[in-house]
């Protein structure tokens, strides 16, 4: 859901923005009223939120103060790289730790099992949640406690340049292997690459493993599954389309570079999520807006997957003004907010009510996405599950510059899961 970048390493660096300025965060929160009277003192909230997103987060914070103006949100931004581990060093020193942060949906049960978030349940945070998409809250739950509400939902799709590929007379390709056939008559017709391929984050792996059939693990039966012959299939495909050049990639800045690469009409198609829809929409290849096509993220040779993601609202357990953070993150999940967010940024809600609103159900990209997020892949929702796609990340690296092969590198990804997973056969 970056709904920036989803690297597993920190890039860059904090900019903060003050609204109504006072208290620097979470355990230095000052005063609210916590005896049920009006709500008082200062809410820190990191936003993870990427740079064509940031802009709107402000203001929807802005629209809590006007409804509690004796609370002071202090909006910090927050790069998706930066934060996981920002948060972590922030909590454990107790010190400097948000009162509420924008969390990734693989961070919960890592932050929850840290001891570093405030349970939710029974609290004014949880507003409404039968009105929950279920599949958004799965991912907020750990070990039979709540630990955050869900705020976006997403998926991986599809993006591709429809006045490219009609010029190259191809069609939308429903797997990869039809994506690599098409590649060289794209190259020909139009000078553009088929493919960009985010070879620098292993988020962007799982729809080549889900797509042989394969997965991460088996959280249910504790069972390393990436090693099977699914994930040696899936690193050897990544490997075949850079190799035979229907695919560019980078090591490194991945979201920078896909994304230019496709604003620029360089490449035709990018596997991508809808906090690009507006990036990508900004470039000189989509003036026309409807020159932007999204479809399902082609399949492998045996399946068809992308993983579910989103993004969820968490308080920190140690913050100073617990019941100003609960109205936040009501506020910042409610249906009016979730709608808003689909309006300006074409997101996808995690309330079912927002899809009966008809601006939301006429949206495009809604329209695709919210089909692709049903049929999402769901990822384990373990305290180490974020954690499993580092290895992915460094095995990737390693097939596509030729140090590994497809054998080797889902081998290793399966040895560094059982040092991680120690109960895991």
């Amino acid at each position: 859901m970056r709904r920036g970048i989803r690297g597993v390493t920190a890039t860059a660096l904090v900019a903060g923005l003050a609204l109504a300025a006072t208290a620097c965060g979470g355990g230095d929160s000052g005063g609210s009223n916590n005896s049920g009277g009006e709500l008082s003192g200062t809410v820190t909230f990191w936003d993870t939120s990427n740079d064509a997103e940031k802009a709107t987060y402000r203001k929807l914070a802005e629209g809590f103060q006007k409804e509690h103006p004796k609370v002071h949100v202090q909006y910090v931004n927050v790069p998706f790289g930066d934060a996981n581990a920002k948060f972590k060093n922030a909590a454990g020193g107790n010190s400097g730790a948000p009162d509420v942060m924008r969390t990734e949906v693989a961070w919960v049960a890592d932050f929850a099992n840290l001891g570093y978030l405030a349970p939710l349940d029974g609290t004014p945070a949880l507003d409404k949640s039968d009105d929950y998409l279920p599949q958004a809250v799965g991912s907020t739950k750990f070990k039979g406690k709540t630990y955050a509400a869900p705020q976006v939902i997403d998926t991986l799709g599809l993006f591709y340049n429809k006045k490219l590929l009609k010029e190259a007379g191809v069609e939308v390709p429903k797997t990869f292997a039809e994506l690599a056939a098409s590649a060289k008559k794209i190259k020909a017709k139009t000078g553009a690459t088929a493919l960009y391929l985010r070879g620098d984050d292993p988020y962007w792996f799982l729809p080549y493993l889900y797509g042989e059939g394969g997965n991460m693990v088996d959280a249910r039966d504790k069972i390393v599954e990436i090693d099977d012959g699914a994930g040696v299939k899936a690193f050897k495909a990544i490997k075949d389309l850079v190799d035979s050049k229907a695919a560019a990639t980078d090591a490194t800045d991945g979201q920078e570079n896909q994304l230019k690469a496709l604003k620029d009409g360089t490449v035709a198609m990018a596997v991508d999520g809808p906090w690009d829809i507006e990036g990508a929409r900004a470039g000189k290849a989509f003036k026309n807006k409807e020159n932007l096509g999204v479809a399902p993220v082609p399949g492998g040779s045996s399946a068809q997957g992308s993983p579910q993601g989103g993004w969820n609202l968490s308080v920190y357990a140690g913050s100073k003004n617990l019941q100003a953070s609960y109205a936040f993150v009501k506020y910042m999940s409610s249906a009016k907010v979730q709608q808003e967010t689909t309006d300006k940024l074409s997101l996808l809600p995690t309330r079912k009510s927002v899809y009966d609103v008809p601006a939301v159900k006429n949206n495009e990209m809604v329209k695709f996405f919210k089909p692709a997020v049903d049929g999402a892949v769901q990822r384990p929702w373990i305290a180490e599950g974020n954690s499993l796609f580092e290895p992915i990340k460094v095995q990737m690296n390693k097939v596509l510059t030729g140090a590994a092969t497809p054998e080797q590198a889902a081998k290793a990804t399966g040895d560094a899961y059982r040092k991680l997973l120690k109960d895991y056969k």
